[in-house]
Formats: C-alpha cells, sequence, structure tokens
C-alpha cells in the first residue's frame, strides 16, 4: 500500500481528524465490517482503513456543538 500523507491531510483536513478517522474505521472492520477497498485477507485493518480514506470510500461528519 503506498498513500500519499498530504492526500490523506487534504481530505481530512488535520492530522488529528485523520488519526481518528482511521482508528475508528479499523475497530469498525476489527469487528467485522466489510471492506469498501480490495484488500487481501491478511491486510491489517489500519492499512485497510488508511487505503479507504485515500479512495475517498469513508468520511466523517462533525456534529453540532449544544
Amino acid at each position: 500500500m503506498n498513500v500519499d500523507i498530504a492526500d490523506l491531510l487534504n481530505k481530512t483536513g488535520s492530522v488529528y481528524k485523520l488519526v481518528i478517522l482511521a482508528s475508528r474505521r479499523a475497530i469498525e472492520l476489527s469487528e467485522g465490517a466489510a471492506k469498501l477497498v480490495d484488500a487481501p485477507p491478511e491486510a491489517k485493518v489500519t492499512n485497510v482503513a488508511i487505503q479507504e480514506i485515500a479512495e475517498g470510500k469513508i468520511s466523517y461528519k462533525v456534529k453540532e456543538a449544544k
């Protein structure tokens, strides 16, 4: 897997958002969620999550403060 960090930062807006998004998606994948990209079965869930972000398959929504 070869992903450009600048591309990932453009998709998320900050390193913090990137880390949170990737970690939450990795947890979902480890709990059995379907992969949204073609990846070998032995691929680590963190790598799959990063690849999904890079390909624009997942994104985030900011909740409004109350």
